[in-house]
């Protein structure tokens, strides 16, 4: 009797330790994909969409007058309109940056037609890299900062990094 516990015990000790090591080599799922960025300027969100709807959904702070679409450089205004993601920074003044195509074929027209330059260079980034002081990120996290770009906290844009592909279309809406 005594052996028999044993042995029930020991082999009710393999099966767990057996099924624990089961479990570490599942694979991960893998990352969804991303197929639409959506800004919504009023709302300051920016949403990663998939086939199934919104796969995320994240709190932006956008340019010093974010009201109305960009039409110039120095406008401090975030654009409104179709683009396309299509290039990405890793060592950029920001904590990552991925470069939303703006200006377009419109975008120079109208700036063209008014004797300005429309602007660029609008990513979606992170927080300044000199900022290392927790309570001040959490300060510029509130307030709309950038010069026209999306901005989001670290840890958010390196989600984002790592989920959304050059090429993808952005829509910002007002």
């Amino acid at each position: 009797m005594r052996g028999g516990r044993r042995l029930l015990c020991l082999s009710g000790l393999l099966a767990l330790l057996a099924a624990g090591c089961a479990s570490k080599l599942e694979p991960e799922p893998a990352p969804p994909d991303i197929d639409r960025v959506l800004v919504r300027k009023a709302a300051r969100t920016l949403e990663l969409h998939n086939d199934r709807g919104v796969y995320r959904r994240y709190r932006v702070s956008l340019g010093g007058q974010p009201r109305g679409h960009k039409v110039q450089e120095g406008d401090e205004r975030t654009p409104e309109g179709d683009y396309v993601l299509d290039w990405r920074n890793p060592n950029s003044a920001f904590h990552k940056s991925i470069h939303i195509s703006y200006p377009n074929a419109l975008d120079r027209t109208v700036a063209r037609s008014l004797g300005v330059s429309p602007g660029g260079m609008i990513m979606i980034h992170g927080l300044p890299n000199w900022l290392s002081s927790p309570h001040l990120a959490e300060e510029y996290r509130r307030h709309d900062w950038t010069d026209g770009c999306i901005a989001v906290g670290n840890e958010e844009m390196d989600e984002i990094w790592a989920l959304v592909a050059d090429g993808t279309p952005i829509t910002i809406l007002p």
